[in-house]
């Protein structure tokens, strides 16, 4: 999450302090410590700071697995600015001429939309040109999030951003959940040199009934 300047002449350390004066055109760091130099004469001289720290964010969207099998993915992450000028120019609606720390720019909710259009759109957008080609009987989570992590990484660094760790979870409809444990069962059947056992299994699990029981409670004076 990103958090606006507070009122202070010097930069903080725990945040990178980000100035322009030709309205976001350009920017230059003010070290930790140093004066943050001020002009009401221009209107494009104004500040923006950058967490320097790592942060976390999540998003969920839809994908397609090869043979277009349907899931909801489930994504979280870690991530650092480590370039706040190659950031400031992908987010360049962050900040506002001559704001102040209390101004609706500066808000939480505006630096997170950041996150949002510059981190999850490029992991959604790398997740689907990967997953196309993905078996889903096959699909390892923990293989997947490494090879996601470095092509995101690939594609995010030159917009001054690293991603610590990506979380990849599929979620499946029932039916498909069903399908893919039949498909696993199968394959370890046929490895073990029982496949006809174990598509016997396999039917009579999926003709079993199930059974749902219901209690009642019967208030007192009744049923008796």
């Amino acid at each position: 999450m990103f958090v606006g300047l507070q009122s202070c002449d010097y930069a903080h350390s725990n945040v990178t302090t980000m100035l322009t004066e030709d309205c976001g055109v350009s920017w230059k760091v003010i070290k930790s410590g140093e004066k943050i130099p001020s002009s009401m004469a221009n209107p494009c001289h104004y500040k923006v700071t950058i967490p320097d720290y790592p942060m976390q964010g999540d998003s969920k969207f839809k994908i397609m697995f090869k043979g277009n099998v349907l899931a909801n993915i489930d994504v979280s992450y870690n991530y650092v600015i480590i370039n706040a000028v190659s950031f400031m120019g992908e987010a360049k609606y962050l900040g506002k001429a001559n704001s102040k720390s209390d101004d609706e720019s500066n808000k939480p909710a505006s630096f997170e939309m950041a996150e949002n259009t510059v981190i999850d759109k490029r992991i959604k957008d790398i997740a689907r040109e990967m997953l196309i080609m993905e078996d889903v009987v096959d699909f390892s989570p923990s293989d997947f999030e490494n090879k996601l992590t470095t092509a995101a990484n690939k594609s995010l660094n030159p917009l001054g951003i690293q991603l610590d760790y990506v979380s990849f979870v599929p979620v499946f409809e029932e039916q498909t959940s069903q399908a893919i444990d039949v498909a696993t069962a199968l394959k370890i059947y046929e490895s073990k040199g029982i496949r006809k056992e174990g598509l016997d299994i396999i039917v009579a699990k999926a003709g079993a009934a199930k059974i749902t029981v219901e209690s009642k409670t019967v208030p007192t004076g009744q049923g008796q």
